[in-house]
């Protein structure tokens, strides 16, 4: 992931590289006439070392100037041909500068031009080079920036669908053990409302312990056993799970409502198992329920609903770190998950 510098290194590394611009005709002079070199020679390697220093200061601005200014107000907005001719505007009054400079300062000095040329065109260049990488980092960082706010929003999206999936599914159910069995109504709404306590404060976390997530697939398990009683068998192993690992929350009952729903009515003897553990690298999930192939339901609205939400929402945060094996046997439907 593309990361931009924090302000202060941003500002230290800019510090660090004039430091090491303007010391840098001071490190390449001569300290001491070396055998065969006239006295003069060092003489004016002196004048021209404070010259270039001195010019290397002009370099400063002329650097920001194209990279803050030439580049982003003109070549941005108004096109290369302008950007050249600013430019090429800059440099001319930078050499007009240079040639003040060197008739106030050091007059009657012979002081060549091409190394204030070279350091002209090097800087220029250099603050073209900073400013497209500046550009692009910034450019990859808001496009980062604007990927993950999507995710975010998707995601929330998400969650928030899966809770009135929930609440459908679980009201169906009450509405048609009012009328079979009237008195587990009242234990039924006393369970609900533990497992609505968990959806209202605690799904909005990022993450939720695994532990904790198991607590509420055994809550909503236990509101179906009062609800079928002994005409469903009902499997759920959840133990010895590892307490530091983290899930999404309610990612896994989907699969788990999915299968009170397919794997409950027309079906003899219907079975249920739930198997949920953890090793130290990974968490796996395997559901399976008895279905009946010659019996065709009658799909509503939000059939399908939880299954796809729970999909999309493995995509987004475990895009490479999970598998997700789908088996529709014979007598059997089952899943598989597997979160590294």
């Amino acid at each position: 992931m593309t990361k931009t510098l924090p302000k202060y290194q941003t500002i230290f590394l800019h510090l660090a590289f004039w430091a090491f611009v303007l010391a840098l005709p001071f490190l390449l002079k001569y300290s001491t006439p070396p055998t065969g070199i006239h006295k003069k020679t060092v003489i004016q390697s002196f004048t021209m070392t404070e010259f270039f220093t001195i010019f290397a200061l002009i370099n400063v601005p002329f650097f920001y100037l194209n990279s803050e200014i030439l580049i982003p107000k003109i070549l941005h907005k108004k096109g290369i041909l302008v950007y050249l001719i600013s430019a090429i505007g800059l440099i001319v009054g930078v050499f007009f500068l240079h040639t003040l400079i060197k008739d106030i300062f050091f007059p009657g000095q012979f002081i060549p031009r091409t190394g204030s040329s070279f350091q002209l065109l090097f800087f220029l260049a250099i603050s073209a080079a900073y400013r497209i990488m500046s550009d692009n980092l910034q450019y990859e960082q808001e496009q980062k920036e604007q990927e993950t706010e999507k995710l975010k929003s998707e995601l929330s999206f998400l969650r928030s669908q899966i809770s009135p999936h929930f609440m459908f599914n679980v009201l169906n159910s009450i509405v048609s053990l009012s009328r079979r069995k009237p008195e587990k109504v009242e234990p039924v709404v006393v369970k609900l409302s533990d497992l609505m306590r968990y959806m209202l404060y605690e799904s909005d976390d990022a993450k939720v312990t695994l532990q904790r997530e198991a607590q509420y697939l055994r809550a909503y398990i236990e509101l179906q056993q009062l609800r079928f009683g002994d005409d469903i068998e009902i499997n759920f192993n959840a133990d010895n799970l590892n307490g530091n690992k983290t899930i999404e929350p309610m990612l896994l009952i989907p699969f788990v409502e999915n299968a009170f729903k397919h794997g409950v009515g027309m079906i003899i003897n219907p079975t249920i198992d739930i198997d949920l553990h953890t090793t130290d690298s990974k968490i796996t999930f395997e559901v399976k329920n008895k279905v009946n192939r010659q019996y065709k339901e009658e799909k509503d609205g939000a059939s399908g609903i939880g299954l796809a939400n729970v999909k999309r929402r493995l995509e987004l945060l475990y895009p490479d770190n999970h598998r997700l094996t789908i088996k529709d046997e014979d007598q059997f439907y089952g899943i598989y998950l597997e979160i590294s």
